[in-house]
């Protein structure tokens, strides 16, 4: 904790499009509650390396990632944006803490399960111990609160083990964080198949809005969105596609379902596709405009860029310094 201001912790991979699953999940609940803490929010480029990346294209996704934190409303002023690769603490935090995990803990997490299922040919130990990085990066700002979704809850749990037996052995060095239990973001599915999470990585284009997509191809989306034969707008689990649309367009409009179900009370699926896709474009547009002022702005963005990774770096070297000193590392001669 800085001071009274619990800290807050989170971030996003820089790989893929963002979604609108993104958003309204994350990225619009972290500018809701920006204010109540101070907060570290992390363009995660050290973490997408685990898979094969383009050097060039890594670059300009991680631009563009830390330039949507900002055009959605994320103050850097306020918020401490910053790339993971440009504070080495990170790193060096993740070795020290690699000595605190078993081999048998790691073994367990799912996500590596699924991930080397899906790389076969690239199961690298970056992949095995990137739930160790993700415990630095947490604990490295002594994060009180971390949200995460239902995939990362796992390791969010396992870098709460790792800090408990740390601070057995040596006292107390870090906070132990918690899962962020505020305003939970709503889940937004594939409009494809509502069984799946929307995801960047969605081989189905029309499965996914993506951030930057314009109004017409937002709207053709939604026009193919898959939705049932009960011809009615009604939230409940037996119509997933209509349910999924009722959750968007709630999220967008800042209602409630019943409010939603009245509105189209005897109404059509067209209507009720062109309507949430009119919202959706309403709630990106801004965000759009703003991201295209910023590519504009290149020497501001830079700045944030330079100024925002000194700041990360000074919280950061204050826990590493000390968890150095605590494993026995020889004192900087000053």
């Amino acid at each position: 904790m800085l001071g009274d201001q619990k800290v807050l912790f989170s971030g996003m991979q820089a790989t893929g499009n963002l979604t609108l699953g993104n958003y309204l999940g994350a990225l619009k609940n972290w500018v809701n509650i920006s204010d109540e803490y101070k907060t570290f929010f992390c363009v995660v480029d050290e973490h997408s390396i685990t898979v094969r990346q383009d050097p060039a294209e890594l670059r300009r996704r991680a631009r563009a990632l830390l330039m949507l934190y900002i055009a959605a409303g994320l103050d850097p002023e306020k918020n401490c944006i910053y790339y993971q690769s440009h504070v080495s603490g990170h790193a060096e935090l993740a070795w020290i803490l690699n000595c605190y995990t078993y081999m048998g803990e790691l073994q367990r997490m799912t996500q590596f399960k699924d991930k080397a299922a899906k790389h076969a040919d690239n199961i690298n130990a970056g992949l095995f111990t990137y739930p160790v990085l993700m415990a630095a990066d947490i604990l490295l700002y002594q994060a009180d609160v971390v949200p995460v979704g239902v995939d990362q809850k796992q390791h969010l749990e396992l870098t709460r083990d790792i800090a408990e037996r740390f601070n057995s052995i040596y006292g107390d060095v870090f906070t132990i964080p918690e899962i962020y239990l505020g305003k939970v973001g709503r889940k937004i599915m594939s409009l494809q198949d509502p069984s799946k999470k929307m995801s960047k990585s969605d081989e189905n284009p029309n499965g996914s809005i993506y951030l930057m997509d314009d109004k017409d191809t937002i709207i053709r989306k939604f026009k193919r969105a898959v939705t049932d034969n009960e011809a009615c707008v009604r939230y409940n689990d037996n119509q997933p596609g209509i349910k999924n649309l009722i959750d968007i367009y709630c999220a967008c409009k800042g209602i409630s379902t019943e409010d939603t179900e009245k509105e189209f009370d005897g109404k059509g699926y067209g209507d009720f596709k062109i309507a949430v896709g009119e919202a959706v474009a309403a709630e990106l547009i801004p965000l759009q405009e703003r991201f295209h002022e910023l590519e504009q702005n290149k020497d501001y963005v830079d700045k944030i860029i330079k100024d925002n990774a000194e700041q990360a770096s000074y919280f950061a070297n204050k826990t590493l310094r000390k968890v150095q000193k605590k494993v026995g590392f020889p004192e900087r001669i000053k």
